[in-house]
This record gives structure tokens, C-alpha cells and sequence, in this order.
């Protein structure tokens, strides 16, 4: 669970299925979600772990745009994590975009993030695919669930405060 009890993040990995499943409720509106992962200057200030720093070198949230951003720092010494993908839909509501972390190439996944209005709160809904099992087993192994967590709590924390 989360570190934070009133909205905790929940993360499902069924055995036997490529998927990951994030959810996690919000103190805010849909459009203020929306924003938070839609405007890069925002995105830079919740996404990952927060002992690192993030250069954001492109971020076109847009039907057909692209990204990029690099995590650096932190407990990742001297090394940087690159990430980077296309959005493919962009709607108030619903975003679908790949991701691909530049450390293993060619292992593309594909999100679906959808944003509710439920009981006065905004829940997001995040849906990975990924190419395989094998890869998503890695990726649970480099300590994802850990950066997912982080940059949830990371995340209601902004919200809280003033997106």
C-alpha cells in the first residue's frame, strides 16, 4: 500500500498476464489531474522517485506528439534512466501513450490512463501493457513499484498544494 491511508495507491500484477494496474485516488478536480500529466512543468515536479531530479527534453502532450525525460541523481549516482514514447490519444478524460525505457530497448509498453470523477474525489485508472512477462517481471524487478508509489504520493502532494 501506499504511505498515504486516505487514498492509497493500489498496484495489481496478475500472475499470467502482461498487465500492470495502478489506481489511486485524488483530492482534486479531473481537470487538475489532467493538467498534472499533460503540462511538462508540472510532470517534472511529480514523476519518480523524489530523491531524483528529471530533465524533461520534450514533452508534447498531443494525439501523434512525443516525449522524453531523464531521471537522474539520487540513488542513481552517476548513472541517468531515459525514458521516452508517443501519446497517442490525449482527451480530459483519457490518455493513451507508449514508454520505453532507453535501458531496455525495444521493450515498448503501452499505457491507458483514465481519469473519473468518483464520490467527490478523481480517481486515476493506469493500465500498462507490456510486450511480455518476462519484461514486465524486469521491470517490477528494478523497483518500479517503488517509483509508482513515490511519484503517487509525490503527486496528491502537488494536488494538495496547488495544480
Amino acid at each position: 500500500m501506499s504511505t498515504n491511508p486516505t487514498n492509497p495507491t493500489t498496484i495489481t500484477a496478475e500472475e499470467g498476464t502482461p498487465y500492470l494496474e495502478v489506481v489511486r485516488d485524488f483530492d482534486c478536480t479531473p481537470a487538475q489531474l489532467f493538467r498534472a500529466h499533460t503540462d511538462p512543468k508540472v510532470v517534472a515536479r511529480w514523476l519518480g522517485p523524489r530523491d531524483l531530479e528529471m530533465d524533461v527534453e520534450e514533452y508534447d502532450a498531443r494525439p501523434g506528439g512525443s516525449y522524453r525525460y531523464i531521471h537522474h541523481g539520487g540513488h542513481l549516482g552517476d548513472h541517468r534512466a531515459a525514458f521516452h514514447g508517443v501519446f497517442h490519444t490525449v482527451k480530459p478524460d483519457l490518455i493513451v501513450q507508449t514508454f520505453e525505457f532507453e535501458g531496455a530497448p525495444d521493450e515498448v509498453v503501452l499505457g491507458t490512463y483514465r481519469i473519473q470523477e468518483v464520490d467527490g474525489r478523481t480517481r486515476l485508472i493506469t493500465r500498462s501493457v507490456f510486450p511480455s512477462m518476462a519484461a514486465r517481471e524486469a521491470a517490477l524487478a528494478s523497483g518500479m513499484e517503488y517509483g509508482i508509489r513515490d511519484s503517487m504520493d509525490r503527486l496528491a502532494e502537488l494536488l494538495a498544494r496547488e495544480v
